[in-house]
């Protein structure tokens, strides 16, 4: 859908385009050999700007707000990619995308057993999120009525 879409887009978009690309593959092979720490709540246990814009951008797409719902949904076992696939009816490349994208943000996370991958929500990740938003809600006046309603434990 990307490749069909390129054609709309000036030269400079085009080049945004690969540029990013470009920074997710590396970004990517840093995060496989280990070098970068995986998104995480600061040592205070608050989720740092970077990470909530990170977060709040991965989750700013119809798919991936779709994926991420559903993952929440089935709970902290996750689902399989072919359950993923058959739910929300997407191409493989589509989901793959999309899944990374999750993942990289800190949303998301992975395991295999045998031959199958499961994908599960942090759920500590996305309540870090709703956290990080409501911090200064309010900032005192009716407290009561301005708190986040309820942490979602699995």
């Amino acid at each position: 859908m990307e490749m069909f879409a390129a054609n709309n887009l000036t030269m400079s978009e085009r080049f945004l385009m690969r540029l990013q690309r470009a920074h997710e593959a590396k970004r990517s092979a840093v995060i496989s050999m280990g070098l970068e720490s995986s998104v995480n709540p600061d040592r205070s246990g608050t989720m740092k700007e970077k990470d909530a814009i990170k977060a709040l951008a991965a989750l700013a797409q119809p798919t991936r707000l779709g994926i991420f719902r559903l993952l929440v949904s089935a709970g902290p076992d996750g689902l399989s990619v072919g359950v993923i696939q058959e739910h929300l009816d997407l191409a493989s490349a589509t989901l793959s995308f999309h899944l990374k994208e999750l993942t990289h943000a800190g949303l998301v996370s992975s395991r295999q057993e045998g031959r199958f991958i499961y994908y599960a929500p942090e759920i500590d990740q996305m309540n870090g999120l709703v956290d990080f938003l409501t911090e200064n809600c309010c900032q005192g006046v009716d407290a009561a009525n301005c708190k986040p309603r309820k942490k979602i434990k699995c």
